[in-house]
């Protein structure tokens, strides 16, 4: 009897539903994440999970010939030697502590456009990356002056000259400038008589 039997049929025959399988688990392999319909997700989630159990005993074995019977398993089941490979060589490393549960799925809220078939997303389920400790800040740090900076990263610079000898420079030119406005009032102004002597000088002796 056929008792509780007649799941995931996909709506195909025999062969062409072994095909597809196939198909879909390999490229499960290869990327580790594809998207398809949810009976689809819900039919590949068992052969692709027996898949990953004959790397695990071939990963657990030392005898050669039971590493290469349970390779051949495989090859058998997927029909894709590189994904064979793939997963004996390298996914099968990640899935050693865990027994069963290698895969989860999402349902996806749009339904496909041509038929408004349920979509799903199904991957492996990977082990979470252990959180680093935060180290504790020793104290605020004093920030360094740009000289510091500057002679750390081993460039130069010409000195700047101190607040001080800034402002006693400062100082120094007002003072001058006022000096020269002094000087310019007290210098005394030729007189109009004074100027033209002076011209009337210079034309004599230019006649000369």
């Amino acid at each position: 009897m056929r008792h509780r039997k007649h799941n995931h049929q996909l709506g195909v025959k025999t062969a062409h539903r072994i095909s597809l399988l196939a198909n879909l688990s390999s490229s499960l392999i290869e990327n580790g994440r594809i998207k398809t319909t949810l009976a689809k997700a819900r039919a590949l989630r068992p052969s692709i999970e027996k898949a990953i159990t004959l790397a695990k005993k071939a990963h657990a074995t030392d005898d050669v010939a039971k590493k290469v019977h349970y390779r051949r398993l495989a090859i058998a089941r997927l029909r894709n030697k590189d994904a064979v490979k793939k997963l004996f060589d390298e996914l099968v490393e990640q899935f050693v502590n865990r027994n069963g549960g290698y895969t989860r799925i999402y349902k996806l809220a749009l339904p496909r456009l041509g038929d408004a078939a349920e979509m799903a997303l199904i991957e492996f389920v990977e082990e979470a990356p252990k959180k680093k400790a935060k180290k504790k800040k020793a104290g605020a740090r004093k920030a360094k002056p740009a000289t510091e900076k500057l002679e750390e990263s081993g460039e130069t610079t010409e000195e700047q000259p101190q607040p001080e000898e800034a402002e006693t420079k400062k100082s120094d030119a007002k003072s001058a400038e006022k000096s020269s406005k002094v000087d310019t009032k007290k210098a005394p102004k030729k007189t109009s008589t004074e100027s033209k002597d002076s011209d009337s000088t210079e034309k004599k002796e230019e006649e000369k």
